[in-house]
């Protein structure tokens, strides 16, 4: 039992470590935009094109990379893919120097062409390969913690993604206001992704050390109702097949009534695509538009960003206390109001004059942060209560999708209004957004918590909430 303990605390702390590290090779192109904007002439438009087409293949390679992660080592699987994106953003860095080398020109509008194509292609790659991050890790998590520790386990597990956020956002905010050339910091972009991809390439290094894939491949037994221990139970399933067979056509039809014909679950998809919208503008745009429309610092873009992501974390916390505490598990409410609140505190940040005290802007994008990140959360919980247990994954996939398509407005759709017409007109948008995704929250508001009822499958709210 505590040689267990060991290998799954290191298990965790590992996965924790490298999935953190995905993020440096990946929101490391948020801070490096204003100086890829200045130095190289991309326009907004372009650079949200990077975003949109990054996002939109992630979310594809994320379903992917599922597949394939289930049946091969997680340990392999997750560091290669780490050092891989590692690499390609290494490249990105010396893109400049490579469409130079292409066209053998400095500038001029083919210089600039080669030069949007060969970066487009590596970024479009980073967002292929950062779909090996999360499947490796649900693999590792299931088969090291059990099913009755996992929520709590896998929920301290889930702030990985906001500490390399938070982490990497610092570092590039600094390398943005210190490095490069004079004082324009000339080049100082190219050191967002030199930097980040030395650290994660280091950080695959230490994951095929120190990682391992199951129990089974440090001599412990298995965790009950994983695929190794399953694999021991061949003719038990042999002769269930028959049965299975029956099962199965059961659940599709139980799929089809309580997700793709459950207007519910439509509704939350599509809700969700404006709570990824909001999220990801603030977050992508964020130290753009903290120093060209609030005239702030890039090493202080950093760190206000990063405590966006910090008050989102606790924002999480509070939205999913507050439901169960107040509103008996109905998580659509609790999101008609932080939508509500985050409309709110964009537009008092919108209305804050550039060069308003620190302190002023730093309040109020974290209060954004903490109203935002609350329905991101709850969503997936939502959608798994209105679809029960036996298709929780595949409406929150479905909601996912819609999350992830979210990039098209939040990246194109964001960098062309700002560039076109202006951060004002920017900040408009997403407070609309924001209202609009208020608006399709609502119109759920007399839902149930969850669809259990219906099926006789679970205790009444009354005795749910006894």
């Amino acid at each position: 039992m505590k040689s267990f303990k060991y290998w799954q605390t290191r298990t965790i702390i590992m996965t924790m470590l490298g999935y953190a590290l995905f993020y440096f090779v990946r929101k490391n192109f948020s801070m490096a935009m204003p100086g890829m904007e200045a130095d190289l002439g991309i326009s907004k438009t372009g650079l949200g094109l990077f975003l949109t087409l990054n996002g939109l293949l992630y979310g594809v390679s994320r379903f992917v990379n599922g597949i394939f992660a289930d049946r091969l080592n997680a340990r392999f699987y997750m560091a290669t893919g780490l050092a891989l994106c590692a690499i390609s953003n290494f490249a990105f860095g010396f893109g400049e120097d490579i469409a130079s080398w292409l066209t053998g020109e400095h500038s001029g509008s083919q210089f600039t062409n080669t030069l949007i194509l060969f970066m487009g292609i590596v970024w479009v790659l980073n967002g292929l390969m950062q779909g090996s991050g999360f499947p490796p890790c649900a693999r590792l998590l299931t088969h090291w913690i059990p099913p009755r520790e996992l929520a709590t386990k896998m929920s301290v597990w889930n702030t990985s993604h906001s500490i390399g956020a938070g982490l990497v956002v610092i570092l590039c905010g600094y390398i943005m206001g210190n490095m490069g050339i004079g004082d324009a910091h000339t080049g100082a972009w190219r050191w967002c992704f030199w930097i980040p991809s030395g650290i994660a390439f280091t950080g695959a290094v230490f994951l095929f050390i120190f990682l391992r894939d199951t129990p089974s491949t440090v001599g412990l037994p298995e965790l009950a109702g994983t695929e190794v221990e399953t694999q021991k139970k061949t003719q038990m399933k042999t002769q269930m097949k028959t049965a299975k067979s029956a099962q199965a056509k059961q659940a599709k039809a139980f799929l089809r009534e309580k997700v793709f014909a459950n207007p519910l679950i439509w509704i939350l998809g599509l809700a969700n695509f404006f709570v990824y919208v909001v999220r990801f503008s603030v977050l992508d745009w964020g130290p753009t538009l903290l120093s060209q429309s609030k005239g702030v610092s890039m090493g202080n873009a950093g760190w206000l960003v990063a405590l966006f992501e910090i008050a989102g974390i606790v924002g999480m916390l509070v939205a999913g206390w507050s439901t169960d505490k107040f509103l008996k598990g109905r998580a659509h409410r609790t999101c008609v109001f932080c939508m509500l609140g985050a409309a709110i505190f964009i537009s008092i940040f919108w209305q804050l004059p550039a060069g308003a005290p620190l302190w002023l802007l730093f309040t109020t994008l974290c209060a954004t942060g903490f109203c935002i990140y609350g329905p991101q959360a709850l969503v997936g919980i939502a959608a798994a209560n209105q679809a029960t247990k036996k298709a929780a994954a595949t409406a929150n996939g479905l909601t996912g999708l819609f999350g992830y398509a979210s990039t098209a407005v939040s990246g194109v759709g964001f960098g062309y209004i700002a560039q076109h017409y202006g951060w004002n007109f920017a900040y408009v948008s997403i407070i609309v957004l924001a209202v609009v995704g208020m608006g399709v929250f609502m119109l759920m508001w007399n839902a149930k918590a969850d669809g259990y009822n219906e099926n006789g499958e679970n205790q009444s709210d009354e005795e749910y909430n006894a």
